[in-house]
């Protein structure tokens, strides 16, 4: 049967104990332990031993989850496969695929949804073709997802070029807070102290992609000699366009949360 969808974001490989830290029960088991056992049923580990951290996944990322009452659960494909492990694909505009894809729509009209799986799930709707090829959608992610993301993304710190992932972190250019969205393009992979910089305004990236250094962080501490000489930087940029910092997003960043720290240094 088929008792919900979400909407895929990405598949990669993570490390146990990172996919358990990012998403906790979100996993769909209850305990760390549980988890590992659910895996070792799987892999060719011994389900008694502890919870090995480092122990490669492989993870399908989702957004939007939408679950349905029993009473609404779909019928699964009829050529579903009962032991199949690689998965399977279904093209949502002809035959098993519309059906189900169909029939869930029809569902969550009568379902409460939050307002990132209403934008979600309206922007899939809108852009589904009836004829031709289909047609890529980005949607809005959740925290867990748009980490993974962004690193996906970036692969290494768009400043400083630090790829040891336990150093990054995935930066929102526009708060969450303050109507920013989980989305790539409002996303850096930034090494953390830069981070936590750029969150409090001591440094900004302009619309033109150049890494700038507020004067307050010398006047205020006296020190952030490391990240004047990164003054602008140009910084590394995602190959995928799509996925670039969205110049709006970094006007905002550079007007509201650095500029309050902000005395003129030249950017070419």
């Amino acid at each position: 049967m088929i008792v919900g969808f979400g909407l895929f974001v990405m598949y990669r490989p993570i490390k146990f104990g990172e996919a358990w830290a990012v998403f906790g029960d979100k996993n769909g088991a209850e305990s760390l332990e549980i988890m590992w056992q659910r895996i070792a049923h799987y892999a060719p580990i011994n389900h008694h031993s502890p919870p090995n951290l480092n122990h490669e996944i492989g993870c399908i990322l989702l957004t939007s989850p939408v679950f349905f009452p029993q009473e609404m659960w779909i019928q699964g494909p009829n050529d579903w496969p009962p032991n199949i492990q690689s998965g399977k694909y279904y093209d949502t505009t002809i035959r098993e695929g519309k059906r189900i894809w169909d029939q869930s729509m029809e569902r969550i009209q009568f379902l409460q949804l939050g307002q990132q799986a209403n934008y979600n799930i309206n922007k899939v709707e809108e852009q589904i073709p009836r004829y031709g090829p289909g047609q890529l959608i980005y949607p809005r992610l959740g925290q867990g997802s748009f980490r993974f993301a962004v690193e996906q993304a970036y692969q290494q710190c768009a400043v400083t070029k630090e790829n040891s992932i336990p150093a990054l972190e995935a930066a929102h250019i526009k708060p969450y807070s303050l109507g920013g969205f989980h989305e790539v393009n409002n996303g850096l992979l930034l090494r953390a102290d830069i981070h936590k910089l750029f969150d409090k305004g001591y440094v900004t990236i302009t619309p033109d992609y150049y890494f700038k250094v507020s004067d307050h962080l010398n006047s205020e501490y006296h020190n952030g000699k490391i990240y004047y000489e990164m003054n602008s930087r140009k910084i590394s940029l995602p190959d995928n366009p799509s996925d670039r910092p969205n110049r709006e997003n970094l006007e905002y960043h550079q007007k509201h949360i650095y500029e309050k720290n902000y005395v003129n240094m030249e950017v070419p």
